[in-house]
């Protein structure tokens, strides 16, 4: 057999090899798009985000100094709502409030680690998924809301939208990041899918509405505003510029024209409107929300400890809602 015959080929087929990185990417990302669906115990976010943790830390990470300082406040946060909770071991919802702290802080740590490497390409997965998270999230709120105006379905509480949620306050937060994703898409001039992007904002803003929060209805503004500002600080040429401010006015005018589709509707315009008052009853008085936060602070300046996990309630029949008082209260003073 001569020579030419025993050299190896010219060209070889290229063999596909396996990337665990994709696949990584795949898990984290369908976690992140399943955040919304959290009316079942456990969530499939819950198993989604076991499983991405563990496929990722199988192949090793690193930590970057830039996070240390977060993992210390962290820690120190869940340590204390720990040290907090000793006197009530034998309550079980105290007790499972702090495993799902325990839980939610583990995540965060892995959502820091995750996005120091890769960081663009990885931001853009999670937004991605974010989104269609929350045109999930909106389709059903805005779905169920329309077949039971009047508040009697399970997923409708008083007349507000909450689907897939438990709480109206939490859809309607949890609807602004996404809504602030597609618009700045539509504000840098990304039209590519701009027929699905344009009607998936518009049924978020939906569900943001019907959730009737005052708190979420305010996040929304204050933060497109916000995100249209440093657009226009940042922008490269002029006639970006000017693209950001047109298509600013543009998403204003949508908004403005549906707001008053809305409120055509005499039930929906009247709910609106008392809603919109900067306080209800319920905020009022000594007991009431603002009330409550107002007492609280002097005793908690006594408590080392606060009242402890989910005590608020139990003193005041209401929760705190306050991140920073319910800190304090529920993390004493280490975790405020």
């Amino acid at each position: 057999m001569t020579e030419t015959a025993l050299a190896a080929p010219a060209y070889a087929p290229h063999r596909r090899t396996f990337d665990y990185g994709k696949l990584v990417n795949g898990f984290f990302w369908l976690t992140v798009a399943s955040g919304s669906v959290v009316f079942v115990e456990p969530s499939p976010y819950d198993i989604l985000i076991l499983v991405t943790v563990l496929l990722w830390s199988v192949r090793g990470f690193t930590i970057h100094r830039a996070i240390l300082p977060f993992v210390l406040f962290l820690s120190l946060w869940t340590f204390g709502g720990f040290v907090s909770l000793i006197p009530y071991w034998n309550e079980a919802d105290p007790v499972g409030f702090m495993y799902h702290t325990l839980f939610i802080s583990t995540t965060g740590l892995f959502y820091a680690l995750f996005l120091t490497a890769q960081t663009s390409r990885r931001a853009e997965l999670l937004l991605s998924a974010y989104a269609v998270s929350c045109v999930l999230a909106s389709a059903i709120a805005v779905t169920t809301w329309l077949s039971a105006f009047d508040g009697s379905g399970e997923w409708i509480k008083d007349g507000r939208a909450m689907a897939p949620f438990k709480d109206p306050n939490v859809l309607g937060s949890y609807m602004v990041t996404g809504a602030l994703y597609l618009i700045q898409r539509l504000l840098l001039g990304r039209f590519r899918l701009w027929w699905l992007v344009v009607p998936s904002i518009m049924l978020i803003l939906a569900a943001l509405f019907l959730s009737f929060s005052r708190g979420s209805w305010g996040a929304m503004v204050v933060s497109t505003v916000m995100i249209v500002a440093f657009l226009i600080k940042t922008a490269d040429t002029r006639r970006m510029r000017l693209r950001v401010v047109a298509g600013a006015a543009g998403v204003v005018f949508v908004v403005f024209v549906g707001l008053m589709g809305a409120l055509s509707v005499p039930d929906v315009r009247d709910f609106f409107f008392e809603r919109a008052h900067a306080e209800q009853d319920y905020d009022s008085g000594p007991n009431g929300r603002f009330g409550n936060q107002e007492r609280s602070i002097p005793m908690l300046l006594d408590l080392p400890n606060g009242f402890g996990p989910l005590r608020f309630r139990d003193t005041f029949g209401l929760e705190p809602h306050n991140s920073y008082i319910n800190a304090f209260a529920s993390n004493g003073w280490l975790g405020g």
